[in-house]
């Protein structure tokens, strides 16, 4: 009697640890759910540097703001930066790799002054409609993305007929670094944004440099690998920066070298 009672109660008390578990799993999975891209985008504020020269132009639902270096040549470099990035301050880099060459650095929707909410449909189509604008005016279009915007520059140019293409830090695909992150959560069903860099890899013809960094502790090595294998056979230069960690790349001495060497690769693969 005793006996039943104990292995009843025992009973009770396992299906209400299974309910609380399971109740603060699906809690969990919501939190992530709605918070999601507050770990994906890191708004910046518009910088207080007015010596650099800004443009805008007028999307639907947003005003978005473009750090601009004019010139009136064929050339062209179209920019997007990291989650967490003022692209107005990688524009001397930029302007250093590529002399006598306009530079675009787009200002994602919600940072630097742009108006609007970050979505990955959103700012794909931003950077499409800048690569339009700026395709009228230059004829020789490069579209370089760092890291979160790695995964637009892949996305843009293969929608659109840029000259080169040049990826900083770049990964696979966010879903699966999330994946990897949060092991036991459904993140293909829970996330929104998922940046799958690997399905548009196999649709770029143009000559493509991706730059990695040797310590990179937010995307893995394997992650930018795996979007190597994704090109077609012979139009990757792949360079790896030693010593160099992902925030920290682009004040290493051979990041702006890398950078302008994509122009002379570009040529050696055509």
């Amino acid at each position: 009697m005793v006996r039943r009672m104990l292995t009843k109660y025992v009973a009770r008390g396992l299906v209400w640890l299974l309910a609380i578990a399971l109740c603060a799993y699906v809690v969990v999975c919501a939190l992530l759910f709605l918070f999601q891209r507050s770990f994906i985008y890191h708004p910046t504020p518009a910088s207080v540097d007015t010596a650099t020269q800004t443009t805008s132009f007028q999307r639907e639902g947003a005003d978005l703001v473009v750090s601009i270096h004019s010139d009136a040549g064929s050339h062209a470099v179209l920019y997007f930066g990291g989650n967490g990035e003022d692209v107005s301050q990688s524009l001397p880099l930029l302007v250093e790799a590529f002399p006598h060459t306009a530079i675009y650095a787009l200002h994602y929707r919600g940072y630097g002054g742009s108006t609007g909410k970050p979505t990955e449909k959103n700012l794909v189509a931003d950077g499409i409609a800048l690569f339009d604008a700026i395709h009228k005016e230059h004829e020789d279009v490069t579209v370089i993305g760092r890291s979160l915007g790695s995964g637009i520059a892949i996305h843009v140019a293969s929608l659109r007929p840029a000259s080169r293409l040049v990826l900083v830090t770049p990964y696979n695909s966010i879903l699966e670094l999330a994946a990897e992150r949060f092991k036991f959560l459904p993140i293909n069903l829970l996330l929104r944004d998922k940046y799958e860099s690997w399905r548009f890899a196999p649709r770029i013809s143009v000559p493509t440099t991706i730059i990695a960094a040797e310590n990179d502790g937010v995307i893995p090595m394997p992650s930018t690998q795996r979007l190597l294998a994704h090109f077609k056979a012979g139009i990757v230069s792949f360079i790896v920066i030693s010593d160099a960690g992902h925030n920290d790349i682009s004040d290493h001495p051979e990041y702006v070298p890398a950078l302008r060497n994509t122009v002379s690769l570009g040529e050696a693969i055509h």
